[in-house]
């Protein structure tokens, strides 16, 4: 089974919890990568996922797409005179899929930003048909992004396979000991698991995911 992994924003620690479920899953004896087909700005990302991944892959295998200015893919190519090439972004997915038992994909951004003129991320994943994982960053103002982004999900026809809390910060206030359960009450998807700040080693939830 593939996932795509979306975030509420750009800081949801979208890199960050997908390398803990990559290396969960491969602790677990399965054959388990990381994607990210786009990356803005840098590429400490997909080097996080390389690694996370094992190192067997190239950085261009796990990020076909790079743009030096950090914004949007969409933003980021006017900038720079060129295109995305989106297509290049699909195939780069079907070739791991081909290979690899389990591909994580982790989008850049957050749930629609745009990738070209005609095309958002969102689009990007629904072209794909993987179930999504959606990561939170748990703090004030969460809910309005969390319950937009999966009701968007949802109204494509897609799977949100579930919701993961990442506490970014350490300091625990009203909003994050609260937002799990006002999203379980507003939302018909599971919380997968809540990743504490500087967590370094979590578990697949096996009980949810297959």
């Amino acid at each position: 089974m593939h996932y795509f992994i979306t975030g509420t924003d750009t800081d949801a620690g979208k890199t960050y919890v997908t390398c803990l479920l990559i290396e969960a899953m491969r602790r677990a004896g399965r054959d388990a990568v990381g994607y990210k087909p786009f990356a803005c700005g840098d590429r400490r990302d997909p080097l996080a996922l390389q690694q996370a991944s094992g190192g067997g892959l190239s950085v261009e295998e796990i990020n076909p797409v790079f743009l030096k200015v950090p914004a949007s893919p969409y933003a980021a190519a006017l900038l720079e005179n060129r295109s995305v090439d989106v297509e290049s972004a699909r195939r780069g997915f079907h070739a791991l899929a081909a290979s690899h038992s389990h591909v994580l994909i982790e989008g850049a951004g957050g749930w629609e930003v745009p990738l070209s003129g005609q095309e958002t991320m969102a689009d990007f994943a629904a072209s794909l048909q993987l179930p999504i994982i959606a990561v939170v960053n748990n703090k004030l103002g969460c809910l309005n992004h969390t319950i937009l982004t999966v009701r968007n999900i949802q109204s494509r026809g897609l799977t949100c396979a579930g919701i993961i809390l990442n506490h970014a910060h350490d300091e625990r206030d009203a909003a994050s000991i609260s937002n799990r359960m006002v999203l379980q009450n507003f939302l018909d998807v599971p919380i997968l698991g809540e990743v504490m700040h500087g967590e370094t080693e979590i578990e697949w939830p096996v009980d949810v995911l297959d």
